[in-house]
């Protein structure tokens, strides 16, 4: 070989760029909570029980929250399907935020063994809000802590084409459990069901929104 022609070397040498390692991939936007606040009775609890759960919902990164309060929204228990300018007021204010949202949790009382009316009939006003989208929930109320407003709404998501998450938070003898301040006085027991409640909602809500981009669900 003639050693005055050969080929350069192909080793690199300091000037020539090298590849760099590959990037982290980007964390998930995060997604739109929805949390429903069920009550609306004069003297209600639910505000304190909703301040402390958007408190831990801060802290999870995986999640914006938009609270959805029913005392702001005056929706009627008759359903049309041809709703007059009134009742098109009250949806305008509720109905873009539920379809924007990807993932909802529901604070409820319970009330006579089952759930408010008003959370009835915002559940009844809307459908395709609710599909192939997750569904926590956070409940309270004497004894059963409104573990049974929480079972029959399941069984209502379902009809919805929703997923209930498994775990829930649930404060029985709401009342004893908070200061005057709407403190928690124990909180750690509730702050970790939050947390698992939370993880799962992350963990539905984000494989839902990533199979609806790949192929809308169809019902």
């Amino acid at each position: 070989m003639d050693l005055d022609t050969a080929q350069p070397s192909a080793r690199l040498t300091a000037s020539e760029p090298v590849a760099s390692a590959a990037s982290e991939p980007a964390a998930p936007v995060p997604l739109k909570l929805a949390v429903i606040l069920g009550s609306t009775r004069e003297g209600r609890f639910g505000p304190v029980v909703a301040d402390w759960f958007l408190s831990r919902t801060d802290r999870h990164a995986g999640f914006s929250a938009d609270l959805v309060d029913l005392a702001d929204i005056d929706l009627p228990t008759a359903l049309s399907f041809r709703p007059g300018p009134a009742v098109q007021t009250q949806l305008a204010k509720v109905s873009p935020r539920l379809a924007d949202a990807d993932a909802f949790v529901v604070i409820t009382p319970e009330y006579n063994h089952s759930f408010p009316a008003a959370l009835k009939s915002l559940i009844d006003w809307h459908y395709g809000e609710w599909q192939a989208k997750p569904v926590g929930f956070v409940s309270y109320g004497g004894i059963s802590g409104g573990l049974r407003a929480v079972e029959q709404l399941r069984q209502i998501f379902a009809e919805m084409h929703a997923v209930t998450v498994r775990d829930t938070v649930s404060f029985h003898n709401a009342g004893a459990h908070f200061d005057d301040e709407g403190r928690h006085k124990d909180p750690s027991a509730a702050e970790s069901a939050a947390t698992a409640m939370l993880d799962q909602l992350a963990w539905w809500g984000l494989a839902l929104r990533d199979a609806k981009s790949a192929r809308p669900y169809g019902k």
